[in-house]
C-alpha cells in the first residue's frame, strides 16, 4: 500500500485499466486534488468528478500517445485537475451570470424544451440496457456506491467511469440526430 510505483508502471497500469493501479492512484492522488478542489470554492462531490475526469482525460491521453510527461507523473496529474477543476469554474460562472426571466416565457420555448426532451429520450432508447439502467438511477439520485452495488459494479470508480461513458454515449446519439441538427439550424 505504502511502497513507491514508478510512474511507467502506473502509465501502463492506466493503459491496461489495471485496477490495482487505478485504486493505487485514487489512494494516493486523491488527497491532493482534494485539498486543491475544496480550497478553491468546490464540493465534495466536485472532487469525485474532477478527480474522475482527470483520470478519464489521463486515460485518453496515454492510449492516443499523447502523453507528454516534462515533470514527474503526480505532478501532471495534479495539473490536469487543475485545469479541469479551473474549467468547471468558469463554466459555473458562465451559467450563473445567465438570468432568465421566467415571466418572459412564451409558448414557443416551450415548445422547443418539449421538442429537445422527445429528441433526448428518443436517443436515450438507442443506449444499452446497461447504459439505460446506470443514467436511471443516477437521476433517481442513487451514489454512486448504490450505483456499483445494484449493476454488479466493482466499486464506485467503475460507477462513475461508466455513468461518463453512458452520457457521452447519449450526448453522441443526441448529436446525430437529424431532428436535432434540424432544432440546432432553428435555434439560431
Amino acid at each position: 500500500m505504502f511502497r513507491k510505483i514508478l510512474d511507467k508502471d502506473i502509465i501502463e497500469g492506466v493503459r491496461k485499466q489495471d485496477d490495482k493501479i487505478l485504486n493505487w492512484l485514487y489512494d494516493n492522488y486523491l488527497q491532493s486534488i482534494k485539498n486543491y478542489v475544496l480550497k478553491n470554492s468546490g464540493s465534495v462531490d466536485d472532487v469525485s468528478d474532477v478527480f474522475q475526469d482527470t483520470i478519464i482525460i489521463l486515460f485518453k491521453q496515454i492510449t492516443e500517445n499523447q502523453l507528454d510527461l516534462t515533470t514527474d507523473l503526480k505532478g501532471y496529474f495534479y495539473g490536469i485537475a487543475r485545469n479541469v477543476w479551473q474549467a468547471q469554474l468558469r463554466k459555473k460562472q458562465r451559467n450563473t451570470e445567465l438570468v432568465f426571466d421566467l415571466s418572459d416565457e412564451d409558448e414557443s420555448e416551450e415548445d422547443h424544451s418539449i421538442l429537445l426532451e422527445s429528441i433526448v429520450n428518443k436517443a436515450f432508447l438507442k443506449l444499452k440496457p446497461d447504459e439505460q439502467e446506470i443514467l436511471n438511477l443516477f437521476s433517481q439520485g442513487c451514489s454512486y456506491q448504490e450505483i456499483a452495488e445494484r449493476m454488479g459494479l466493482k466499486n464506485e470508480v467503475y460507477a462513475r467511469r461508466k455513468k461518463y461513458l453512458s452520457k457521452e454515449a447519449l450526448i453522441d446519439l443526441v448529436k446525430e440526430d437529424r431532428e436535432y441538427q434540424d432544432y440546432l439550424r432553428f435555434m439560431k
